[in-house]
């Protein structure tokens, strides 16, 4: 990796490096995202510093989006109300494609937002094979780390996680050193009764990447991370800083700061009483919370994570008291899911590759399979139903 003084940049299709002085006149960047509910949050954040996004999803919001543009709403403080941020008001361009529409030499940059288990519909899953082949670098946003990730982790054996994917041979195209994983730390919803091209950010906390295999792909990722910095919006008063930045680390251990987070409340969310905010998972029972929190972190030390890369107990703690809801894997389980992202199951079968157990994750995977088997036989059962009655 470059050394942070010696920022540079290196186009995808370019031959060589460019300095730092040149980057000013280079053209922005074009950052292809894979979903657009949690993605358009990074889009706004890359459109205010001038770069392009294209998001990716649905026909139908995509018509939304090309013709009324993105509205993210966050927090600011100092202010009494959230700011929305506007998309037509930024100086970057904004587009929004279904997957079979999008042309993968315009970008240099994917970010891929959408949850787990959506990379394998028929469409989604053919663009990642494409974007595999084309080497493009991959930014990930989700809760659960690209397979090709994990294989940057010593002494993971991505190989013998394949099973905690709902598709796992989405991934098998991409080298490992092209996909850096980003915790996706702010928390943002969709608020119920709005428009698909509205986000609203509850926890304006920032992005945390790693760096790349590649120098080069970092550089850009850098650049990135420098022009957010420095943008401002004006939402009537005056341009002011706006929070949620992208933070580039050394490391690929940052972002697994968010397993225990995840593990202690999150998935903590799916009880054996019922579904419950992630502030009532964590501060019900808090040494419980705490316990399975210093568990997982200590996995993540074990795997090479230093003490700086993860994120104290009492910090997040104190963050989940303003986390109302349920997390969205158990309203997803609670709602009929019958796939959902399972960083339960990966981390129960990385701590037993070392030999290595706890109770009540042992619980919340077991809770977890039997709620994902109930729901799949009742899909099952409503599409035979469905077939018997609308026979062809």
């Amino acid at each position: 990796m470059l050394p942070r003084n010696i920022l540079c940049y290196r186009h995808p299709r370019a031959l060589s490096l460019m300095p730092f002085f040149a980057m000013e006149k280079a053209k922005p960047l074009s950052v292809l995202i894979l979903g657009a509910s949690y993605g358009s949050l990074l889009a706004a954040k890359a459109l205010m510093a001038g770069h392009r996004a294209q998001l990716v999803c649905r026909s139908s919001t995509a018509a939304l989006i090309n013709a009324e543009g993105i509205r993210v709403r966050m927090p600011v403080k100092g202010l009494a109300g959230p700011v929305e941020v506007d998309s037509r008001r930024l100086p970057g361009r904004l587009s929004a494609r279904s997957p079979g529409e999008v042309r993968l030499s315009d970008h240099d940059l994917v970010v891929l937002a959408m949850q787990e288990p959506q990379y394998a519909d028929r469409d989604v899953k053919a663009l990642m094979h494409g974007i595999a082949q084309a080497g493009l670098p991959c930014l990930s946003l989700m809760n659960m780390p690209p397979l090709p990730y994990l294989a940057r982790i010593p002494g993971v054996d991505a190989q013998a996680c394949r099973s905690s994917y709902t598709d796992a041979s989405v991934w098998d195209g991409f080298a490992p050193g092209t996909i850096a994983l980003c915790s996706p730390d702010p928390q943002a919803v969709r608020p119920a009764g709005q428009p698909a091209n509205v986000l609203e950010v509850r926890l304006p906390t920032n992005f945390k990447s790693a760096p790349f295999g590649d120098a080069g792909h970092t550089a850009m990722l850098q650049r990135l991370e420098a022009d957010i910095e420095a943008a401002r919006y004006d939402a009537g008063g005056g341009a002011i800083e706006l929070p949620v930045k992208l933070k580039v680390h050394d490391n690929v251990f940052v972002p697994l700061a968010k397993w225990a987070m995840l593990m202690a409340g999150n998935y903590r969310c799916i009880h054996k009483d019922g579904i419950r905010p992630i502030e009532r998972a964590v501060h019900g029972d808090l040494e419980l919370a705490r316990g399975v929190y210093a568990w997982v972190a200590a996995l993540c030390q074990s795997l090479g994570a230093k003490d700086d890369d993860l994120v104290p107990f009492e910090k997040y703690a104190a963050a989940a008291k303003s986390l109302a809801n349920p997390s969205s894997v158990a309203r997803a389980v609670y709602g009929g899911a019958s796939h959902v992202e399972r960083v339960d199951k990966l981390v129960q079968t990385i701590a037993a590759a070392r030999g290595l157990r706890h109770p009540a994750i042992d619980e919340t995977v077991a809770q977890i399979d039997a709620m994902l088997a109930r729901n799949r036989e009742a899909a099952a059962t409503a599409a035979a139903t469905s077939a018997a009655l609308n026979p062809a």
